[in-house]
């Protein structure tokens, strides 16, 4: 019996050992700076061009974000419940973000009245002073989670969150569940018709 405990402590620990460096490998940077990891997406997510929105029955539950903004302030999901939140996951050292970045801002000031909020989580910027440059010179006047680790981001199931695409793109729905899942920049254009669907749902 002895022995058979063993073994099976033996496989927690190995286990545990590949967990963790699984985590390693992808917390110093085993990612895809844009949306050329299109072949390795898992089922769920979409590049822009083809995203479409989840049906209702089908929704994850959004996994609990807080943590601080880039200025140092509390900020949490909960606050943006009962609206529809963009959650846009980005880095100062990501081209593609940059291309992003003034389309979001220009939606998340033409959708502001309509229940729509904008929220970030800024990644792999251990220095909170290159995503504050961002930010200015794109002028986003929404907040954005500071994840340096990508803590955050592995709360996601890969489903619907690939954390080797950046930039990504969720909407969440009124109830807190995930409606749209992009990997890839986004442009106005392609989010504005996806986001109004969720926008026009009841409740």
């Amino acid at each position: 019996m002895g022995s058979v405990i063993r073994g099976v402590r033996a496989a927690a620990v190995s286990a545990g050992a590949g967990l963790a460096v699984a985590a390693g490998l992808f917390l110093t940077g085993v990612w895809t700076d844009g949306a050329g990891a299109s072949d390795g997406k898992p089922a769920g997510v979409a590049a822009p061009a083809s995203a479409s929105v989840v049906d209702l029955g089908d929704r994850v539950e959004t996994p609990a974000l807080s943590g601080e903004d880039l200025d140092g302030n509390p900020v949490s999901l909960t606050g943006f419940r009962g609206q529809v939140v963009v959650l846009n996951v980005w880095g100062s050292w990501c081209a593609p973000c940059r291309a992003e970045a003034d389309d979001l801002e220009r939606l998340s000031r033409q959708t502001r009245g309509q229940g729509v909020r904008f929220l970030g989580i800024n990644t792999r910027d251990r220095d909170r002073a290159a995503a504050q440059s961002f930010v200015r010179a794109h002028d986003l006047t929404f907040p954005s989670l500071h994840d340096p680790t990508g803590e955050l981001l592995l709360r996601f199931p890969p489903s619907v969150l690939n954390p080797r695409a950046l930039p990504s793109t969720l909407v969440i729905d009124r109830q807190g569940r995930i409606a749209i899942a992009i990997g890839g920049a986004v442009t106005a254009g392609q989010l504005r018709p996806l986001l109004t669907r969720v926008v026009e749902e009841e409740g």
